[in-house]
């Protein structure tokens, strides 16, 4: 059965190239992103790797951690970091699973067999501090991810578990967000003292909260 939103994301444990983890223990009190690549050594991969090591300042900022799974070994992982360090100019910061046997591609549903039987699948899970999933998206092998866009993501699912707004189309950190159609206007009122405008009654757009 695929995982859905609000699922507790399975824990398991597993290697890694920076040591043995226990997945919930791994999350702690923080937001984690795990992503799945299709293979070590591969070039779409080795680029978004690089990419979310450059991002290491903005995760923090976010109480966020990354952690990767490929299912290569950790050797593989090892060799491969150097070839990650050298072509993208940066030092991996965060953790690589090491999946040989895919239990936990298998238990993610990163395994896709109509696209390959052998590799994952991109996949994205943002998951809470409570080990809820929050976020999912799956990419082909071929096109790599956006990762400005998961920050974005991240941004929105923060903003929205502690306010009642949800954030309209195209929104980025800073921008107008929308009131919660629950929110009467009089409640709205008291809690949006910046205020607010109604453009239709369903639709009431208020600055970012907690700006």
């Amino acid at each position: 059965m695929s995982l859905r939103l609000g699922d507790v994301a399975p824990n398991f444990t597993a290697e890694t190239t920076t040591g043995t983890i226990d997945f919930h223990e791994f999350i702690g009190d923080n937001w984690v992103v795990l992503f799945s690549h299709p293979a070590d050594f591969t070039p779409v991969c080795t680029t978004e790797l690089g990419f979310t090591a450059k991002l290491k300042d903005e995760f923090e900022k976010r109480n966020t951690k990354a952690i990767a799974l490929s299912v290569d070994d950790l050797a593989s992982h090892t060799n491969w970091i150097k070839d990650i360090e050298e072509t993208q100019h940066v030092a991996m910061n965060f953790p690589i699973i090491a999946d040989p046997d895919k239990k936990v591609a298998t238990l993610y549903g990163m395994m896709h067999p109509n696209e390959s039987e052998k590799f994952t699948v991109r996949s994205v899970f943002v998951i809470a501090p409570d080990k809820k999933i929050k976020l999912t998206i799956t990419y082909p092998a071929s096109t790599g991810r956006n990762f400005n866009e998961i920050l974005r993501v991240i941004d929105s699912l923060q903003l929205t578990a502690n306010y009642s707004v949800a954030t309209p189309v195209n929104w980025k950190e800073g921008e107008d967000v929308v009131i919660a159609p629950s929110i009467s206007n009089e409640e709205a009122s008291t809690k949006f003292p910046k205020g607010f405008k109604i453009i239709k009654p369903y639709l009431r757009m208020t600055p970012q909260p907690n700006k």
